[in-house]
């Protein structure tokens, strides 16, 4: 059996050595490796495949959602609700920015923002909503989009984990995620379904003037060499990462489809086990591309699996082990404990098994087949 890893970047990278490599001497036979054709190639093609008007790539997927929030003119003080079960970079941005981080509860059957919750936290002084499209699964827009036009708010989605995913509204019309609110951000981070071989990442919105006031952010402000319109960062996707990004994406949706094959097969194999809770999707819909495969265990053995799959050498974690309220960086006496009780409850069941695009049944039954001895 081929060595488990949690992500198989080098087999994926075999199977289009051809396609990469020819990118990347592109950008050294050109000597453009800032801002060159690839990005804007890129770019284009990332904005016809999600149906967007405007891509601004960006140098990684933190600076995407910092970029996307100073382009909406928040100011410091104002209140942006976000997940309490996520990756710290969604409320890292927040605080960078002097604005008011609103941590929420997620949904104990999709692990995303709690639509309840959000509606319990809004205030006077909330101006912004930021739904984690949580491992790959798309949050719920519709309603999110209702709550955030009652109140007059932004909708930030944070797409880092779900590139590539759709979301089927309730009149049956689709989109791809990071679409639907007014911006979005993505990351191309090596591990992400469409990643690329450093950092990267990507600000997705509609809206032509965000589009023209982001675009002057990611670059110093600039719209002119040595013009500075808007405080700005430096913010931009190199062109070599811009070329490997270029030739993945036409494989993306076959990514996905192995991911959620993968998944599916995952699923069937601990279907019997009560103790093992899998994610539900439909194998036929899109709304899941898996970028984690997470599981809950649910009768107190999931530390002990933990050590047994490691024992093993089966690559695995936990995602994610502490709640953003309970780190020392976020921690404020607003919060209760009460006002957790599914992040929580998540931290102490869920794990992450491997989960890529090359993936095999030998693989996956081995795994399959050491969780159920344990568990």
């Amino acid at each position: 059996m081929k060595k488990l890893q949690m992500v198989d970047l080098k087999s994926q990278y075999e199977k289009i050595k051809e396609e990469v490599n020819a990118s990347i001497q592109e950008v050294l036979d050109t000597n453009t490796y800032i801002n060159g054709p690839l990005v804007h190639q890129f770019q284009a093609d990332l904005e016809k495949y999600l149906g967007v008007k405007h891509v601004i790539p960006c140098a990684n997927g933190t600076d995407a959602l910092q970029i996307a929030m100073m382009g909406l003119g928040l100011q410091p003080g104002d209140e942006v609700i976000t997940a309490d079960f996520t990756f710290a970079a969604t409320v890292e941005v927040i605080a960078l920015l002097q604005l008011t981080p609103v941590l929420v509860d997620v949904d104990i059957a999709t692990m995303n923002i709690s639509l309840e919750a959000i509606k319990k936290a809004i205030t006077p002084k909330t101006k912004a909503i930021v739904p984690v499209h949580l491992f790959g699964r798309a949050a719920n827009m519709d309603a999110i989009m209702e709550i955030a036009n009652e109140h007059n708010l932004f909708v930030i989605e944070d797409n880092a984990q779900a590139i590539g995913a759709d979301y089927i509204s309730k009149d049956g019309s689709k989109k791809k995620v990071g679409t639907i609110g007014h911006v979005a951000s993505t990351s191309f981070f090596p591990s992400k379904n469409l990643g690329c071989y450093g950092d990267g990442g990507a600000i997705f919105t509609n809206d032509d003037a965000l589009a023209h006031t982001l675009r002057g952010i990611v670059n110093h402000g600039m719209y002119e060499r040595y013009h500075h319109d808007v405080v700005g960062v430096n913010s931009r996707l190199d062109s070599i990462q811009a070329g490997v990004l270029k030739a993945k994406l036409s494989h993306l949706d076959h990514y996905n489809k192995a991911r959620k094959e993968a998944a599916n097969k995952y699923n069937n194999a601990f279907a019997s086990n009560s103790n093992i809770i899998t994610p539900s999707f439909d194998i036929t819909a899109d709304d899941h591309v898996f970028h984690q495969y997470v599981i809950r265990i649910t009768n107190g053995k999931r530390d002990g699996l933990l050590a047994h799959l490691q024992s093993k050498e089966i690559p695995c974690a936990i995602y994610y082990p502490i709640p953003l309220h309970s780190q020392k960086a976020y921690k404020d006496d607003r919060y209760n404990e009460s006002d957790f009780p599914v992040t929580n409850q998540l931290v102490n069941e869920v794990i992450a098994l491997p989960m890529h695009t090359e993936l095999d049944d030998e693989q996956i039954k081995f795994i399959t087949d050491s969780v159920l001895e344990f568990v």
